[in-house]
C-alpha cells in the first residue's frame, strides 16, 4: 500500500455506536430529530482537528491526500448511523474530494485470526513507521478494554519514528496523556450530526 501524508485510522464499530448515543440524547435534549452522521463532514472535521490544513494557491496543481482506513467487525456489512454507510458498495475504495484535499476511504474488516485491538495496534504501528507519513489521526475505542494504554505504549515504544510526525487521539473524555496530542471525538461527530452549538446552550 502507498501511503498519503496524512492518515485516519478508525475503528467504525465504535464510531457508529458514539454517533447512535449522540443522536439518541441529543434528540430528547433539542427535541427534533437527527439524521444520520454525513461521513464526509465527519472526516473533515477530523482531519482540521488533527492538523490538516488547505494546501497553498502555489500547490493546488499537487493535490494533498487524506487517506481513511475504518476498521470494522466482519460481520457489519455497513455503519447503521452514519450515511453512506455500507462498506462494500459504498465506502470501500471510495473517495471525495473537499477544500483540504482527496478523501480516499478503505474498509477493513478484522479476520478471526487476530483480535480487533491487536489489528489496531498492528495498523497504528505499520503506519507510524512511515517515513512520508506526516499526520497521523487515531480514533479507538478508549472506553473498553486496555486500547488505549497500548496504543501509548505502542507509540512511545516508536518514539524515534514519530518525533516528525503529528498524531492525534481523539476519545470522548480527556485521557491521560502519551507522546501525542490529544482532541475529542463529540466535537466532529457533532458536527456531522448536524448539531449546532446554539442549540444546546
Amino acid at each position: 500500500m502507498q501511503w498519503s501524508e496524512n492518515i485516519i485510522i478508525a475503528d467504525a464499530d465504535y464510531i457508529d455506536r458514539v454517533a447512535f448515543h449522540l443522536t439518541v440524547n441529543f434528540e430528547r435534549m433539542i427535541g427534533r430529530r437527527i439524521p444520520k452522521a454525513d461521513m464526509a463532514q465527519w472526516l473533515v472535521c477530523m482531519a482540521l482537528d488533527g492538523g490538516v490544513r488547505p494546501v497553498s494557491h502555489q500547490q493546488a496543481n499537487d493535490q494533498q491526500q487524506i487517506q481513511v482506513l475504518l476498521i470494522h467487525s466482519k460481520e457489519q456489512q455497513g455503519l447503521e448511523n452514519f450515511k453512506p454507510a455500507d462498506y462494500t458498495a459504498e465506502l470501500d475504495g471510495q473517495a471525495f474530494q473537499d477544500k483540504l484535499g482527496e478523501f480516499a476511504i478503505s474498509a477493513l474488516p478484522v479476520e478471526d485470526m487476530v483480535s480487533r485491538d491487536d489489528f489496531f495496534l498492528d495498523i497504528l504501528g505499520t503506519v507510524c513507521q512511515q517515513e512520508g507519513v506526516k499526520r497521523v489521526m487515531v480514533v479507538p475505542n478508549a472506553e473498553e478494554g486496555t486500547l488505549y494504554d497500548d496504543i501509548r505504549e505502542t507509540l512511545h515504544r516508536l518514539d524515534e519514528k514519530t518525533e516528525d510526525k503529528r498524531i492525534t487521539v481523539f476519545t470522548m473524555e480527556p485521557r491521560q496523556g502519551g507522546n501525542f496530542r490529544q482532541e475529542l471525538l463529540g466535537y466532529s461527530l457533532m458536527s456531522a450530526l448536524g448539531i449546532k452549538a446554539e442549540e444546546i446552550r
